[in-house]
């Protein structure tokens, strides 16, 4: 079996998310849509991979907004209509954060800026605990979905709803991919200002991820097992 992780910047790899695809057997591909030279002026065209050459398909975070088409519409809009394509062939897609996002907006439902962003990790109320654990999970987005009636909800906090389901589909708020390393290259792509803006110390952010790392991958190795067992339905 072959997935796609769908890389929307260079400073996000798929990581234990990837690694543990690898444990049960998928070939792991990565698509990089916004290479690091144009990180400042990401509106570049982009074609995406064949569809029939994978069975599971993976659209991860970015530090673009899900509904910003101004700022990276060349691509968004394809995005969308490949992440569609996958829906009515049934291929199951786990879009995590922005990949969330642009689910949610596939399926018919809206993404909009938050009343504010959510920055570090925190723990949601979940509905599944079997699918998605209670966390905490890291966070680090501005924006959320607004779900159609067909997506199912199972999972949020007070802030934002966190997971949902749809047949073969889950979304996911938050950032289940991330290691210490990850957010380091964050920190130093825009990030560290982001984190200080929000009142928060980067530095100790960075200790709390380092602190979490053995922890984080146990959880996100339940995620997606979960996912492919009982969602996807590939194990």
């Amino acid at each position: 079996m072959r997935v796609l992780f769908i890389e929307h910047d260079h400073v996000s790899p798929p990581g234990p998310v990837a690694e543990r695809f690898r444990f049960h057997g998928f070939t792991v591909d990565q698509f990089l849509v916004v290479p690091a030279e144009k990180f400042d002026e990401p509106n570049v065209e982009r074609e995406f991979p064949n569809l029939a050459d994978y069975d599971v398909v993976v659209p991860m975070g970015a530090p673009w907004g899900a509904w910003d088409d101004d700022r990276i519409g060349a691509w968004l809009k394809p995005e969308l209509d490949f992440i569609s394509e996958a829906i009515d062939a049934n291929v199951p897609i786990f879009g995590i954060c922005f990949g969330g996002q642009l689910l949610a907006r596939a399926l018919g439902g809206s993404v909009a800026p938050g009343p504010k962003p959510e920055i570090g990790w925190t723990v949601v109320h979940t509905d599944r605990p079997d699918l998605v654990p209670a966390g905490p999970w890291f966070q680090f987005h501005y924006d959320r979905w607004q779900l159609p009636t067909e997506a199912l909800e199972i999972a949020r906090n007070s802030a934002a709803s966190q997971a949902f389901t749809n047949g073969r589909n889950l979304g996911v708020q938050f950032h289940p991919e991330l290691t210490p390393e990850m957010l380091l290259g964050w920190l130093n792509n825009g990030g560290r200002d982001l984190v200080i803006k929000d009142g928060q110390d980067p530095d100790v952010l960075l200790a709390h991820t380092e602190a979490e790392r053995d922890t984080a991958k146990e959880r996100t190795n339940q995620l997606v097992d979960a996912f492919l067992r009982d969602v996807a339905k590939l194990l």
